[in-house]
């Protein structure tokens, strides 16, 4: 976790680059019960970002002291911004209003964090760090407003252990967030824990956690345990280690959280990795239809799957899908180019 002032160049840079990632992985969707009225809350739980933004603005323009449609209308722009510069400074905007006109209003201060962490999204590595302390403070004061906020309490534990110590990470403070509901939100405390096992790289115990954990129809807490399993299941999938563990944790998400695109995703990338190609692109297919396929690398993924079978056709256009999509992540979209090159 620490990261030294004398450290060369190169090895700043390294860790830079694994703290955006890290980064980009927790920040990326953080859905949350975090609206008191039932209207907004609907909306925002279902990802329906352009009818929030409607509804907001119209609550705004008979009343423009309504704190919650202040922060709904900065969450609107902010999530379906897709690493547009004009829409998240619009969202950067409305939030800092909502936070000056409702200091002592947690959402205000939540609808804040969303948006710097969407904009550590789509910024440079060493630009997005010199934001962690802004993103850290707004989500410190929303848990004070708010101590019984379930997304406030683990989108700070994970930040804290993200980042480094010398940028106020710290995995006391993790565990302290963790200890403080033990008692009273039993499920949070357990789903820091996880967080913390994987931090650890204690993959036993935070698959041991993982298990004990009741299934939820709250999207805050799926999407925390969706994103938990999939890391996990990664660590079991790389380099072949235990491709029947990493399948039973991906047909577990599949089971659990049918509508979402992450239990096909990751049964393909087991089945391609067993050279069952045919296979892989079905659920792969299946995948793309279905939410959340835009955070998860499914038509590189896809390409890669029809270019194994010599469909050079389909792959072409899965690639082109995946480059022209803005919420793909550099990285992977520079190797599908490399790839969709070689197909001439």
């Amino acid at each position: 976790m620490n990261i030294y002032f004398q450290a060369p160049r190169q090895a700043l840079s390294i860790r830079a680059s694994s703290l955006t990632l890290a980064l980009a992985a927790s920040l990326g969707s953080a859905q949350a019960a975090v609206f008191k009225d039932a209207q907004l809350e609907a909306l925002q739980d279902a990802g329906k970002y352009s009818e929030l933004e409607q509804l907001a603005q119209a609550r705004l323009s008979t009343h423009a002291a309504d704190a919650e449609a202040s922060a709904a209308l900065s969450l609107a722009m902010s999530l379906s911004a897709a690493g547009e510069a004009k829409r998240l400074d619009a969202g950067a905007k409305q939030a800092r209003l909502c936070v000056e006109q409702h200091p002592n209003v947690a959402v205000c201060h939540l609808a804040m964090a969303q948006n710097l962490g969407q904009q550590m999204l789509s910024v440079g590595m060493f630009k997005a760090m010199r934001m962690v302390d802004s993103l850290k403070a707004s989500w410190i004061r929303s848990l004070e407003l708010d101590p019984s906020s379930f997304t406030g309490r683990v989108q700070l534990a994970k930040l804290y252990l993200t980042v480094p110590g010398m940028m106020g990470g710290s995995v006391s403070k993790a565990k302290e967030l963790e200890a403080a509901v033990r008692r009273s939100q039993p499920e949070t405390a357990r789903l820091i824990r996880v967080f913390i096992a994987a931090e650890a790289r204690k993959w036993d115990e935070m698959e041991r956690e993982l298990a004990l954990l009741k299934p939820s129809k709250e999207s805050a807490v799926q999407d925390e345990v969706r994103e938990a399993t999939l890391q996990l299941a990664q660590q079991f999938l790389k380099d072949g280690k235990d491709l029947d563990k990493a399948r039973r944790l991906y047909e577990g998400l599949l089971r659990d959280q049918p509508s979402k695109a992450g239990g096909h995703y990751g049964l393909a990338r087991v089945l391609a990795a067993q050279g069952q190609t045919d296979e892989a692109i079905r659920h792969l297919e299946r995948a793309r239809t279905l939410g959340g396929a835009d955070e998860l690398p499914v038509d590189h993924r896809l390409g890669d799957a029809y270019l194994a079978k010599g469909d050079k056709a389909q792959a072409k256009a899965a690639y082109e899908r995946f480059i022209a999509n803005k919420r793909s992540k550099p990285a992977n979209v520079e190797a599908a180019r490399k790839s969709l090159a070689q197909l001439g």
